[in-house]
């Protein structure tokens, strides 16, 4: 993999024929993935440093990146997860007063090939009609290629179907966060177990800042794992790949219900709870992702305007309650909906204390109207009889 000094030519190949030529941006060569589009207007520094847009190559409907720069607080990882970046206006150099560096340097320092230059509205519109797909983006000698040779390529690279990733992006060692770091004052309210499958940092800090103490914990804990740590409550994250392969997730998420713990779960954290209770998931055709997507609360009728990244979905009934397919864990109902196509956004249990939503209530970047679930999982640990971190330690 070279480093670009110059914008050489640089071509986006999609998996149907299709191909964007530009130029190229961040470091040069090869880079292959399912190409995705976001409709954030900000936040491309949360969204680049995303565990869950591994093996994707982004494409940015704003045309303007870059212009604020990059820092190091507003990483929600250590490091660009994404496998590709697409942009049609690369800034020429960043203006902001929090900026500690461009994003083309960034993307150059850490080997992420990107193309700047090119029509993302039709790139949109395309994978909008065609679905996401397989894609590359190929720059410097490695564009010399012919077309056919190039799409060729990208379609032997394995399908994001299939595809477990959730291992691969994990903390491999298990950490803390406490919420003294985070503004509170006072000993811990509870403890959460929170297991890590791509886990943004922004996520535990908004439980730390509502005196949870955390302990995240990798994607291969198992139950024996969690109840060592004694919590009141567990936490799934979000993550990238398909919920279908998260066979062992699912096999300990359903002792924790069976256990009765409180559980909370987002993104990948709902697809795993949804095929604990024994529905199934489904890949939707291009996805949710943006910081502008609005979803209803059922049980409130009010709108939420959200953060989200998933390109898997719940196929789970709506309209009221139902028995899980999984009897034992007894009613559950859809809690949330899209607005934009109807998609399961929720899951609330009603003979379990458990719940989870599609989309992402830390909102870094993005909204906060649904910072309300947080406290949602506090209450949950209350009503089902949790006791205090202190009070633990004095027992």
């Amino acid at each position: 993999m070279s480093v670009n000094t110059t914008p050489e030519p640089a071509v986006l190949v999609l998996e149907d024929g299709r191909i964007f030529r530009g130029r190229a941006y961040g470091a040069g060569g090869t880079t292959l993935g399912e190409a995705v589009f976001t409709t954030g207007m900000t936040g491309y520094q949360e969204t680049l440093t995303d565990p869950s847009y591994a093996r994707q190559l982004i494409v940015q409907t704003t045309p303007h990146i870059g212009n604020t720069g990059i820092n190091v607080e507003d990483n929600e990882s250590d490091r660009i997860w994404a496998a590709g970046y697409v942009v049609r206006d690369a800034a020429r150099r960043p203006s902001n007063w929090r900026s500690e560096g461009s994003l083309d340097d960034e993307l150059i320092r850490q080997g992420i090939v990107g193309i700047q230059g090119v029509d993302t509205r039709a790139i949109t519109r395309h994978l909008r009609e065609r679905g996401a797909m397989k894609a590359g983006i190929f720059s410097g000698d490695d564009a010399a290629a012919t077309d056919a040779e190039l799409v060729a390529r990208v379609a032997e690279q394995e399908s994001m179907e299939g595809s477990q990733l959730a291992e691969e992006v994990s903390a491999k060692t298990a950490y803390t966060v406490e919420p003294a770091d985070y503004g509170w004052q006072g000993e811990p309210r509870f403890t959460i177990a929170a297991i890590d499958l791509g886990i943004k940092s922004t996520t535990p800090e908004r439980l730390a800042e509502r005196g949870l103490r955390v302990h995240v914990i990798p994607a291969t804990s198992s139950f024996e794992d969690i109840t060592a740590l004694n919590p009141d409550g567990v936490f799934i994250s979000n993550g990238p790949g398909d919920p279908a392969t998260a066979t062992d997730q699912v096999a300990t998420l359903r002792r924790v219900l069976d256990a009765r713990i409180p559980y909370f779960g987002i993104c990948f954290g709902n697809q795993i709870l949804g095929r604990a209770l024994g529905f199934g998931t489904y890949k939707l055709r291009y996805g949710h992702r943006g910081i502008n997507q609005p979803v209803m609360d059922l049980s409130t009728g009010k709108v939420e305007i959200t953060s989200q990244n998933h390109g898997f979905a719940v196929d789970a009934p709506r309209g009221g309650a139902f028995q899980a397919p999984e009897q034992k864990y007894g009613r559950v109902e859809v809690s949330h909906v899209s607005l934009n196509d109807d998609v399961v956004e929720g899951l609330h249990c009603l003979d379990l204390p458990a719940f989870s939503v599609q989309y992402h209530p830390e909102a870094a970047a993005g909204p906060h109207d649904s910072a309300y679930l947080f406290d949602r999982f506090f209450d949950l640990m209350a009503a089902n009889g949790a006791h205090s971190t202190n009070s633990k330690e004095e027992n």
